[in-house]
């Protein structure tokens, strides 16, 4: 991206009121802020991996006002983007969980708006992890050099027709493919009055709704310190349910052991786009994806 080439763009669609100035750099996306009277806007330039997120953003702001970013302008072909500032992200307060028990019914409601065009998103570059593509996806993580220990390794080999089996059995249930947003946290959710926004679509896939919760339930563990039996996880499970009908915790509990494993393989995506000197960075963490999903594997 071209500093200069970048801000005539932007000036062609907002009236900046000072200095643009650099938000954040990182491999996959660098992002600018814009004031402008009132406050801000974002200009977010993606890497080839995250191409796909301006006309995904766009889509989604389109039909979805005050749930997602406001899309003020976005260009496809350079992977362009344009937002209005979206309110202070839920970190800034913690990460109640009380906000996610508003935010998460708004969210499945638009997964299950969004499922109808599903076909588009992956015809224009959302990543495909529907079930039946899984298994392929966890062979190539098998072929990686994986930062775990040769017995997590063998573990995870172990695990392989395993894995297949529950990825059926989750395909068999029939829930529509949708956007999924694969990073749903406290980072990404943002309060400006009533609404609750989602930003940050540079993740996502086309892959079984439920897949979400595995982001938002892993930050209530290891940010608010909430055990495995604290009565939240169900309440907000019940209320992400709510839109999709009843007599689905079952098939949420499969899809959130698959899931596990379906964000280990979008973890793994990011990393073969990362130049080297990124990687023992992107590892550290990496490595705790890969072992809370070894975690569900039974014994």
């Amino acid at each position: 991206m071209k500093p200069v080439d970048a801000e005539a763009w932007i000036c062609r669609h907002v009236d900046p009121v000072g200095e643009i100035t650099l938000g954040r750099e990182r491999p996959w996306s660098t992002v600018l802020r814009v004031p402008v009277d009132g406050g801000a806007a974002w200009f977010k330039a993606c890497a080839p991996v995250q191409a796909f997120e301006p006309r995904l953003s766009t889509e989604l702001s389109a039909r979805w006002s005050g749930r997602v970013g406001e899309v003020l302008a976005h260009d496809e072909e350079r992977g362009w983007l344009l937002l209005a500032d979206a309110g202070r992200a839920l970190v800034e307060i913690g990460n109640p969980p009380e906000v996610w028990l508003a935010a998460l019914p708004r969210y499945a409601e638009l997964q299950h708006g969004e499922a109808v065009h599903a076909g588009g998103h992956l015809a224009h570059g959302v990543p495909d992890l529907r079930e039946l593509t899984l298994p392929g996806r966890y062979d190539e993580l098998l072929r990686s050099d994986l930062p775990l220990s040769p017995a997590e390794v063998e573990a995870l080999r172990r695990f392989s027709l395993g894995f297949s089996d529950l990825c059926e059995q989750l395909a068999s249930l029939g829930l529509p493919p949708t956007v999924q947003h694969d990073d749903l946290h406290h980072a990404n959710l943002y309060l400006s009055g009533d609404d609750l926004r989602v930003l940050d679509w540079g993740d996502s896939s086309i892959a079984c709704p439920f897949f979400s919760l595995v982001v938002t339930f892993r930050f209530l563990d290891e940010q608010n310190g909430l055990p495995p039996d604290d009565p939240w996880y169900a309440r907000l499970r019940d209320a992400y349910l709510e839109p999709w009908g009843p007599g689905l915790t079952e098939a949420f509990a499969l899809a959130l052991r698959v899931g596990a494993f379906a964000h280990t393989f979008a973890w793994l995506r990011q990393r073969e786009h990362l130049p080297a000197e990124e990687l023992p960075d992107h590892d550290r963490w990496f490595a705790v994806v890969l072992r809370r999903a070894i975690a569900r594997i039974p014994r």
